[in-house]
Order: structure tokens, then sequence, then C-alpha cells
């Protein structure tokens, strides 16, 4: 956990200032595919994703260290070629559980987050699960446990693994010549995230794209059909934390309405977009129909709620490298009290984007959780020893930041609705 934290610390920045610089090309380009709401909210998940990661809040049912000592054939060494081996395994287990993440209703759930976004971005590969609390794939693995690849080897392996799946969410790559044929390119993936019919459901290799070609599921990108992203029932909200759980609540809604009980118990694991007969007249749900004419979400808003959402994400970015930074001396109790104050400040301020009245009585809570955590720890989470007026700068900021809430609220977006 400490570990992890201490990479992302690294990581977090890097990935950050690749939005930024690919954010100033389109600008100086003349071509806007990195859209500020949608950015942020791209970036408020990944903070949520890497927040959750760290308290290690999921489980595995059968770990990787337990197949290992039941079937291992040989014992590796942690070597350059073991950790090649382990690489190729990891992208093998990649692959499938993209594609199963597909493929099946109930586990679409937890990757819809990562296509929820109308634009193709880097931004947009930061748009990671909180939705998944259990591990059941860990037997993909079991090619690098018969052959004995150490368990500190996929340990360290798996978030290279993950991080190289950064640079290809991008459009001002085109084509890669010979390169096409072996990694997952930009093109590929553009295709992956596309929702036109042509390229639904294809291109689900993580690093080399080999997998796709191998088993079926490989789609080249056509000139002639300019890829358009999304997901077929769009979002239509900025909050990370609500987008994680929407596909799930239609599920569980649907199970609930459905009038026989075979479709109660196999909706979850009918192919995704699977509903009961006649639930889309009984049941509609908004759904593009045609990839080429719809309204992306939230493209009207104005400069000063477009910046205060940037500062807030900065601000929340500062939190949890504060937090990431001092995990030891946080403690792992009060790690899971911060890990909720920021997600509830994520859901705070991404409520706020989408222009809902209810953003200020969050705001009032996280207010209120943050009084709470001062007055019951001393100060907060130890800052005031590296920062004597700690405590001031973060009532501070939540003060301001409920008084900017209420002046969107009662004045901006009230106008809005009254000139409307």
């Amino acid at each position: 956990m400490e570990q992890y934290g201490k990479i992302l610390l690294i990581a977090m920045p890097l990935f950050l200032l690749l939005i930024i610089i690919e954010k100033v090309y389109g600008y100086f380009k003349g071509e806007n595919f990195a859209p500020i709401m949608d950015s942020v909210s791209s970036i408020s998940s990944g903070i949520t994703n890497a927040v959750k990661d760290v308290l290690g809040l999921s489980i595995t049912f059968i770990s990787y260290d337990w197949i290992l000592s039941k079937i291992a054939l040989f014992h590796l060494e942690a070597t350059i070629l073991t950790y090649a081996i382990a690489f190729i395994c990891i992208d093998f287990y990649g692959y499938w559980i993209h594609r199963l993440a597909h493929q099946i209703n109930f586990f679409w759930n937890k990757h819809a987050i990562h296509h929820s976004s109308e634009e193709f971005n880097l931004a947009c590969a930061l748009r990671q699960s909180i939705s998944s609390f259990v591990n059941l794939f860990t037997f993909l693995l079991i090619p690098a446990a018969l052959i004995g690849v150490p368990t500190k080897v996929i340990v360290i392996t798996l978030p290279i693994q993950l991080f190289l799946q950064f640079w290809y969410h991008t459009r001002y790559i085109k084509r890669l010549g010979f390169l096409e044929k072996i990694l997952v390119t930009p093109s590929h993936h553009r295709v992956h995230h596309a929702i036109n019919p042509e390229y639904m459901d294809k291109n689900h290799s993580q690093i080399f794209i080999f997998w796709d070609k191998l088993f079926g599921t490989y789609q080249e990108e056509l000139a002639s059909v300019p890829a358009v992203f999304g997901i077929t029932r769009p979002a239509k909200t900025w909050n990370p934390i609500r987008i994680n759980f929407l596909h799930l609540n239609l599920l569980i809604s649907d199970a609930w309405r459905a009038e026989n009980w075979k479709d109660k118990l196999t909706i979850w694991f009918q192919p995704t977009g699977w509903r009961p007969d006649h639930f889309e007249e009984k049941y509609p749900v908004d759904k593009i129909k045609n990839v080429y004419d719809f309204e992306k979400y939230g493209t009207k808003s104005s400069k000063l709620l477009q910046y205060w959402s940037i500062i807030q994400m900065l601000v929340t970015l500062i939190f949890v490298s504060y937090m990431f930074k001092n995990i030891a001396l946080i403690g792992w109790t009060n790690l899971l009290v911060y890990g909720a104050f920021i997600f509830l400040t994520i859901y705070s301020y991404s409520e706020l984007m989408d222009k809902n009245e209810n953003s200020v009585y969050w705001e009032i809570l996280r207010l209120g959780f943050a009084i709470g955590i001062i007055y019951s720890l001393g100060d907060w989470f130890g800052l005031n020893q590296f920062v004597s007026v700690g405590n001031y700068l973060v009532m501070g900021y939540l003060i301001i930041s409920l008084a900017l809430s209420s002046y969107f609220l009662l004045f901006e977006f009230r106008k809005n609705e009254n000139n409307e």
C-alpha cells in the first residue's frame, strides 16, 4: 500500500504534465479534443481509483501466490527474462479481463467508466473503476504460475503494464507504420473506444495487438469511418462516482422489475446491454441511435465554473499527494477517513460541474466532516507538523468552496434558468 502510494506520487504529476502538453498542443492546432470539464471529470475519476487502490478496497478470492504454490512446475529467479515472461502473461490476462468486461452485463459496470467520455484524449485514460471490489480472474494468470514466475515479479509488473496503457489515448498520433503490427497504438485504441457499429467491441488488447488478431477481435481504423466516442447509453454527468454505478443501477432495476425468475437471475450474465423482452418500450433509457447525430453532454459551462473546477481538482490532487506521502503517519484507520473525505470532495465539486442544486448540501456536509476530523484529531492528519497554519488553510479552502458553490447556485445557475 505504502509502496504503491510512492509510485503514484511520481506517476500523477507525470500524467498531469502530459495531459497539459496535449491540451496546449491542441490549442495551437486549433483542435479542442480535451474540453476542460471532460478532462477535470477524467482526472477526478483517476484520483478516486488511485485512492481506492492505495486503500486496498478490493478482495481477491484466489491469490496468485496461492495458485503459484499449488501448480508451479518450475521456480524462476527474478531476472530480466522472467520480467519479460511476466509481462506477456499479464498482457494475456489483461486481454481476457478486458474482453469479458465488454461482453458480460455485470462486468461491464466496472469498465463503463473508462468509456464514458465522449472525447478521446490522454485524460480519459484515467477514467478507471472504483466499482470493482472483488477480483475473480486471478486464474487467468495460471500460465505465469505454471512456469513459476515469482509473486513479487507479478506485483511489480502489473502497475507497469497498466501505466503503459496511458500514452495511446490520443487523437493526435496517427498511424505508426510497422509498430501497428505488434503494439496497441492510438489508431487501434480509437477503434476500441468508438461506438460506431463497425468498431464496437473490437481491439481489446492492452499492449500487444496480436491477442486481438489471434482471438478474432481485431479491427483496423478505417479512413471512411471516423470514430465517435462514448457509450451508447450516455452517462450525462461529470460525476465519476455516479458514472461508476449507472449500469449496475439499471441492472438492479431491471432485475427487480423482471416478471420471471429466469430473467431476474440471468440478466447479470447476458451479453452487455441485454434487457428482458419489451423493457426498451416499458422502461426506456436514453440511448444513442445515430452516432453521427447526438449532442455531447455539458458543452455549455461558464468560464468561471470551468476555472473553479480546475482549481478544485488541483486542490484535491494536493490533498491526495499529502495522503500518499504520509501513509505511515496517518495510519490505517485514519486513511479510511481521509479516503472518505476525498470521495466526498470529488462528489461535491462534480455535482457542481453538473449544475445540480444539491451540490451546496454536499459542500455543507464536507465542511462539517472536515470540522469533525480536525476536532477529533487535533489537526488535519498531522499537517500542523509540517505547516503550522495547516488547519486554517484547510478550513479556509472549504469555506471559500462553500461560498462559491452558493454563488453559482443563487446567481449564475438561476440566471441561466431564467434566460432559458
